[in-house]
């Protein structure tokens, strides 16, 4: 009988320590709006919560909610800021003009990969550059695509002249007045929701990087690219400050550890490899890619993307904010980061 009651007393204290251990962890609630079974989540944000999992002890785990089920593209920094969610990853773009300096980075000839891109953006943040912008959440680490080019369903776009009367989604406002300079309808809508407004002929083309055709499937519908570099869509993944504040301090130092330019540059590494894949799809289904060399120098593309460049420089002068400065910081960086990787 006392064996009989060891044994039980011995059961549940062993079921209390589990209890007690699982109660201890703490739940981050990711949100972001690619795809679950894409690169994107797994390669990074995935990769990203095991290591904080594991250098914890298990004392933080983070639920993914991808595909914007716990807040839309658009909104997911705000939630952070809210609390809705505890970690957001969006594109900065989403929310129009509230992101003026960093989105100097997206200008054409910044960055010629995701690498870089990533590199230059986390450095203005780190120089202090962007300080302002982000001083309602807590920026873990920051990233971005490789450049986006053109690509249509059925129109082959060799000189700006052929984008006239085009219906093309426009990522962000500033690729999307050079769109319209060029004779193009911009059209604004979340990644997520491209697949559909493509296939009931709402746009005929795109701008976007070759990751994102692979990630959201839109090689599936295009059969016409052309490389010329409209646009770097930069991204953050970013923290609610009151929940870091909550956080132990041996569980900030494990986010601390895992926040910066080493996972800004993992994630450029994986959306530059997404970006070779996204491209030999298009190559294998046969579809036409226009490659255009030096887009910044050439006759038809020069004008075009250097007076997009100059206006976007000239708006956000007008709103009071060193412009100029931080793009010359930019244009630093990306030298002395293609330098760090080559």
């Amino acid at each position: 009988m006392n064996r009989n009651l060891s044994r039980c007393l011995l059961a549940a204290s062993i079921a209390s320590l589990t209890v007690a251990s699982a109660q201890a962890a703490t739940t981050l609630r990711m949100a972001h709006f690619w795809p679950g079974a894409s690169g994107i989540n797994q390669d990074i944000f995935e990769a990203w919560a095991d290591t904080i999992e594991e250098e914890s002890g298990g004392e933080l785990r983070v639920e993914m909610f991808p595909s914007g089920t716990l807040a839309k593209p658009d909104a997911i920094y705000e939630a952070v800021g809210n609390g809705i969610a505890d970690i957001g990853a969006t594109a900065q773009g989403y929310t129009a003009g509230r992101f003026p300096l960093s989105q100097i980075v997206e200008l054409p000839g910044v960055a010629a990969t995701a690498t870089q891109g990533a590199c230059v953006l986390q450095t203005l943040y780190d120089e202090g550059h962007l300080d302002e912008e982000y001083a309602d959440t807590r920026p873990l680490f920051m990233f971005t695509t490789g450049p986006g080019g053109i690509h249509t369903v059925d129109t082959d776009v060799q000189v700006p002249s052929d984008l006239e009367g085009l219906r093309i989604r426009r990522p962000t406002a500033v690729a999307g007045e050079m769109l319209e300079n060029m004779g193009a309808n911009p059209v604004g809508m979340p990644a997520p929701e491209i697949y559909t407004a493509m296939q009931r002929g709402v746009v005929d083309g795109l701008s976007f990087p070759w990751e994102g055709l692979k990630g959201f499937r839109i090689n599936e519908l295009v059969n016409y690219h052309t490389e010329v570099p409209f646009y770097t869509l930069i991204f953050v993944a970013t923290m609610s400050q009151r929940t870091y504040d909550g956080l132990s301090p041996e569980q900030q130092a494990v986010i601390d550890a895992n926040s910066g330019m080493k996972w800004a540059e993992n994630a450029g590494a994986v959306f530059d490899r997404l970006d070779v894949e996204g491209k030999q799809e298009a190559r294998d289904a046969g579809h036409t890619i226009r490659e255009i060399e030096n887009p910044l120098e050439d006759p038809d593309w020069q004008a075009p993307l250097q007076e997009g460049i100059e206006s976007y420089l000239a708006d956000v002068e007008e709103r009071g904010l060193p412009a100029r400065e931080v793009y010359e910081a930019a244009l630093a960086a990306s030298e002395s980061c293609a330098a760090d990787q080559g």
